[in-house]
């Protein structure tokens, strides 16, 4: 057992509050959203699904994985020798790199409605251009969007309108502080099958609409009826339908997971898992309307860096090459299986929904963040970074995931026998976990 007495990670957060607004550079990674006061928050070295922290305690990733970009595990031997020897050639030169170009005709190949590829480095700004390419083709301004997309001006601009507009689409809280108040009325949400609330934003902006943009799914399998709907009103009004795939993509099949339903976008966004943890994001599309990045200025010195283009590259190789999806799949469903029977053996009112590659535990309690705080406390106890998100890859093997559920049976038992007795906030070491965005002091 790990009893995480040395936590120099834990201080060096607290120095980081003071000194970076925010703490770090993405919300998903604050302490706060796991265990406040307590998380580990930084690392020295990682290996497949494992990390050792500042104190060289050693634990087992079941949770993020790098956010979702790991999917080949951390430090990937045969990715880890790629970048290597690339770095070791010049990764940045005044010439442009030839990885870029067979990267693009890959994702071309790969997705066969697409004939132009971009690139970029994250996702946010791989959705900018994507919305910055479909205004430039449409001469439209506004965009109707159903899904989570990043931080961009485009984006929050839909909370000028109402401070509630984003709530149900991923992350409660968000702020529009610092967004200009002239791009109120630009960004207009819509749910995941309410068609007839898409129809009504057609109805009153349909000839003002650039841009549809949507996760084709997050939590489950798509409504593929909704999907195709939405299909037909787009060519209807001459709108630029734009799948976000940035992270649903390489987590169902091999590229984009449109393609298992034959739903063709005009422009697709890729991201997260293309790169394993190298920073690359693509957008893909159709060639008449991706020129249109030509009459807009759309550049950035880093965006030709040469390291995420042979990272995407490796990466869809071995995708092929270790039967990756396959994987990944019959891992999860082994996960989500003994979850659910670890459940119902401590009588904890726990469900697993999500995909089988990233599965999400829900806790069915008045007051599930602390259920999920003190999973998270007593599972780092035990060695695992842990969370209500797992982000399943091909280094969660069958020996790693027995020696995780032996821990869950314990956790499980615990949180039970504390809710039967109504000691659950008294078991909490510290302040119960964030789930949302808020200031951090």
């Amino acid at each position: 057992m790990n009893n995480n007495v040395t936590n120099s990670g834990a201080l060096l957060w607290n120095k980081a509050k003071k000194i970076i607004p925010g703490g770090n550079q993405l919300l998903s990674k604050r302490a706060e959203m796991f265990l406040p006061d307590f998380w580990p928050a930084y690392y020295k070295k990682a290996k497949g699904c494992e990390i050792w922290d500042l104190d060289d305690n050693h634990y087992y990733d079941m949770s993020i994985m790098g956010i979702g970009t790991c999917v080949l595990g951390y430090a990937n031997d045969d990715i880890n020798a790629s970048v290597t020897n690339v770095i070791a050639n010049g990764s940045m030169t005044s010439l442009n790199c030839y990885e870029e170009v067979e990267l693009a005709e890959k994702l071309i190949e790969l997705h066969p409605w697409s004939s132009a590829a971009r690139f970029a480095r994250t996702g946010g700004e791989s959705c900018a251009i994507a919305i910055r390419i479909a205004r430039s083709h449409t001469n439209r301004d506004k965009v109707a969007f159903c899904g989570y997309h990043g931080w961009h001006d485009w984006y929050l601009a839909t909370n000028l309108n109402s401070e509630n507009n984003l709530d149900e689409q991923l992350l409660p809280g968000l702020a529009p502080s610092g967004v200009p108040k002239s791009l109120s009325g630009s960004a207009l949400p819509f749910n995941e099958g309410d068609l007839d609330g898409f129809k009504e934003i057609l109805k009153q902006n349909g000839e003002q609409c650039a841009a549809v943009v949507m996760e084709v799914f997050r939590h489950a399998l798509p409504d593929l009826c909704f999907l195709r709907a939405v299909r037909k009103l787009c060519d209807e009004h001459n709108i630029v339908l734009i799948f976000d795939e940035i992270s649903s993509g390489f987590r169902l099949n091999i590229g984009g997971s449109h393609l298992l339903w034959d739903i063709q976008p005009d422009i697709c966004v890729l991201g997260k898992a293309l790169g394993n943890g190298h920073p690359i994001g693509a957008v893909i599309g159709r060639k008449h309307i991706m020129d249109a990045a030509q009459s807009s200025f759309i550049s950035s010195s880093y965006w030709t860096e040469r390291v995420g283009f042979m990272a995407g590259l490796k990466t869809i190789e071995l995708y092929h090459k270790e039967n990756v999806i396959e994987r990944i799949t019959s891992a999860g469903q082994n996960l989500r299986r003994k979850i659910v029977e670890a459940a119902a053996q401590t009588c904890l009112k726990v469900d697993v929904i999500g995909i089988d590659s990233v599965l999400i535990l829900t806790f069915d309690y008045e007051y599930p963040l602390v259920v999920k705080t003190l999973f998270t406390q007593e599972m780092l106890k035990r060695g695992f970074l842990a969370s209500n998100v797992i982000y399943v890859s091909i280094a969660h093997t069958s020996e790693v995931i027995n020696l995780y559920i032996e821990a869950v049976n314990e956790v499980f038992s615990f949180i039970s026998t504390a809710c039967s007795t109504a000691t659950l906030e008294q078991k909490l070491d510290g302040p119960v976990c964030h789930s949302g965005f808020s200031r951090l002091n």
